[in-house]
């Protein structure tokens, strides 16, 4: 993808450029404007609601919007205002902002697009120019959730994990600064960044691959580093960064070398804020390698799958609240936070909302970590019961460590990425809720960082350097996949009401004072139910899953709602619940509205691949290549259909009678793939096509 012109070509006639004089007119005005965007602009808006300046709407995360135009009365009156082709073929999870007209949103690759939200005309388009030979280097799809915006700069995280600034006006490049502490580890950025008080904060990802996990901030005008705290610590041959390092090396083993294999507890999602305690919030994920039998004696591996509070000027520690510890189920706590005043107990109470991967909804308060109470939002396996004290009571069935275990839930979580939402109306948080089936089971050949570097039996992604020590179903798992949509009462810990969604991997809520929330789903709907009840009022089809928020906002007297869709994701990759392949697209809906909707693309599959020639005997080890390398992105040939990633089951014989051509010639080196030249002899690659090859035929009607 390249930078392509505002006005997207060359216009012809006296009208068209009338109009391009238009769109800078709208680039003119759209610089003063979000120069008003700052910490008491974001405060007052959130108030009334009538732009969406920042990720979650408001400081807390709350993604409540006060806007009460569309209601149960009219909602199924909702039409489409207009659409924007993104450009873009993989996982869409950008929430759009809007600010002065002006809508602000990113695509794969992070590429920023600015549209005007009166006519869904394109403003500018940035691209960082990611190297795309990066993108396998991202555990889970070339994604990006959005953007920042701040006293007239846009900014942004690329792949490659570098934090850019951009005039919000005419999308020019102001500063970028390379966010990785460690160039030989494949750090990422997927997250939007966060602005508060003249600091962008962002963290990063690449848990998988043997880093370590932090936050820094920067400056939001010259992008100097301010402060950068980590969340585990490092050698401790060494001086520790701060005293929060030295208490939490206490709880990891030093015979396991943990900085050597990186720790983990990447920051790789959302953030929030509170002005009053002038804290900054945000969740951790999971220790690395993700087997605790490899990590040794240590204890509770601080600070991963965690909450952790710090002060926003500083970046010193204030206070962790940990719900998994040890954890050894990629169960990551980095599911957005919601900010909320609620009574318990009849008493006003500051508390922090989550409902992580691990299936428990959780109760904290803010003000000083303290567990306040926590039940499961979903069937689980791994804990008994939450003590008194917020500690799990492990059951052993559900998190052993020297045996495989049926995960639930598993790496997939219970919550994902996909934001909730909460609203003080209805006193009920909107969880998208779903489960994959995985069994884990502890790698017992992995011995450090590098030991998988050319491919392990069977531990997913090792042969691309995961640093999981753990095998993926050694044995079948037995859960059933679910998706459901569930209304949950923080204060009672009880659900209120769901909405069964069939399929896994639905996107994130959007609640409003018009007593509605929206999601999109797997199934490439987009739909509103009555807040209060869960009742079904609005379905538009909308041609992909949808994965990501919508976001509603007013722009002339009206309230719109907009919703970025495009399948993807780590589950998306393969999988799929809709025949649909439609470009990443931007969909805003009005009430009244008549525009017509982009066609919708099929998905287009290769009948099931035959005739390919192979060895019967080479089956075995082309499956532990398979799984080592591919299976992650592609699923399993023939079994799974494919996601935004095609299923090898399923596509044209030639490729795989030279597959040679396809691991080593970089045919598909644009969209991410790795380059596996040297890494593979050619009586490997045959074997890998005696797999490709030999599950279809096993599952081929005789």
């Amino acid at each position: 993808m390249s930078e392509k012109p505002f006005y997207r070509s060359m216009p012809r006639g006296w009208s068209a450029w009338l109009a391009v004089a238009g769109c800078m007119i709208g680039l003119a005005q759209a610089g003063p404007q979000t120069a008003a965007v700052d910490e008491s602009g974001i405060i007052a808006n959130a108030k009334a609601g009538k732009e969406w300046p920042s990720n979650g709407l408001d400081y807390g995360g709350s993604r409540f919007s006060r806007l009460k135009a569309i209601d149960p009365s009219n909602v199924a009156k909702l039409g489409l205002a207009w659409s924007y082709d993104l450009d873009s073929t993989r996982g869409v999870e950008a929430t759009p902002l809007v600010v002065n007209g002006v809508m602000y949103v990113t695509a794969p690759w992070a590429i920023v697009h600015a549209i005007d939200v009166r006519t869904g005309k394109a403003l500018w388009t940035f691209d960082p120019a990611t190297p795309r030979s990066v993108g396998w280097k991202a555990c889970c799809d070339v994604v990006n959730r959005g953007v920042a915006v701040y006293r007239g700069k846009v900014y942004v995280g690329s792949l490659d994990a570098r934090l850019i600034a951009l005039d919000a006006a005419t999308g020019k490049k102001l500063w970028e600064q390379d966010t990785s502490s460690d160039q030989a580890r494949k750090i990422t950025i997927t997250s939007a960044p966060y602005v508060y008080k003249g600091k962008v904060y962002i963290g990063n990802g690449g848990g998988e691959y043997g880093t370590r996990g932090y936050v820094s901030a920067y400056d939001a005008e010259t992008g100097a580093l301010k402060w950068r705290w980590y969340v585990v610590p490092g050698d401790p041959a060494k001086p520790f960064e701060d005293d929060s390092q030295a208490m939490a090396s206490n709880t990891w083993d030093p015979a396991s070398k943990y900085w050597v294999n990186g720790g983990g507890g990447n920051v790789w999602n959302t953030m929030v804020f509170d002005p009053a305690l002038n804290l900054l919030y945000f969740g951790t994920g999971q220790p690395g390698p993700w087997s605790k039998a490899k990590r040794g004696a240590g204890g509770d591996n601080l600070y991963t799958s965690s909450i952790v509070a710090l002060d926003a000027d500083t970046g010193k520690y204030a206070w962790h609240f940990q719900e998994n510890p040890a954890d050894t189920s990629d169960l990551d706590a980095c599911m957005d936070l919601i900010l909320a005043d609620v009574k318990i107990d009849n008493q006003p109470r500051k508390v922090i909302l989550h409902a992580p991967k691990n299936g428990f909804f959780y109760v904290i308060d803010r003000t000083n970590g303290k567990f306040i109470s926590a039940k499961n939002f979903v069937e689980q396996n791994w804990a008994s019961a939450i003590d008194p004290n917020g500690r799990p009571i492990p059951n052993r069935e559900g998190s052993a460590t020297d045996k495989p275990f049926d995960a639930v839930p598993g790496p997939f979580g219970a919550h994902n990425w996909q934001p909730m939402s909460f609203s003080p109306a209805t006193g009920l948080v909107y969880i998208p809720a779903h489960h994959v089936p995985l069994a884990l089971g502890a790698d017992d050949g992995w011995a450090g960082q590098d030991s998988y570097r050319n491919g392990g039996p069977m531990q997913p992604n090792g042969g691309n350097g995961w640093n999981t020590a753990m095998q993926a179903n050694p044995v079948p798992p037995k859960s059933k996949p679910f998706g459901e949509l569930v209304a949950w009462d923080p204060v009672h810990q009880k659900e209120a009401w769901k909405v069964n969604l069939g399929a896994p991997w639905n996107g994130g809520t959007l609640v409003t004072a018009g007593n509605l929330v929206f999601q999109g789903t797997a199934s490439a709907h987009f739909k509103a139910y009555d807040a209060r009840t869960g009742k079904e009022l609005w379905d538009t089809p909308v041609g992909s899953g949808a994965i990501a928020a919508p976001i509603t906002y007013e722009v002339d007297g009206k309230q719109y709602v907009s919703i970025a869709v495009g399948w993807g994701g780590v589950y998306g990759l393969s999988g799929r619940h809709s025949d649909y392949r439609t470009r990443g697209t931007v969909y805003t809906f009005v009430v009244g509205g008549t525009a017509k909707m982009p066609a919708f693309e099929p998905y287009e599959m290769q009948p099931l691949l035959a005739g390919v020639a192979y060895d019967p005997k080479d089956v075995p080890e082309g499956t532990a290549l398979y799984v080592s390398n591919c299976v992650f992105c592609h699923g399993v040939p023939g079994v799974d259909r494919g996601g935004a990633i095609s299923n090898l089951g399923y596509v044209k014989r030639d490729y795989i009678e030279h597959l040679d051509k396809v691991l080593f010639e970089g045919q598909f080196a644009l969209q991410g793939m790795p380059d596996y030249a040297g890494k593979f002899t050619p009586e490997q690659v045959a074997k890998l096509k005696a797999f490709i090859q030999g599950v279809p035929d096993s599952i081929r009607p005789k």
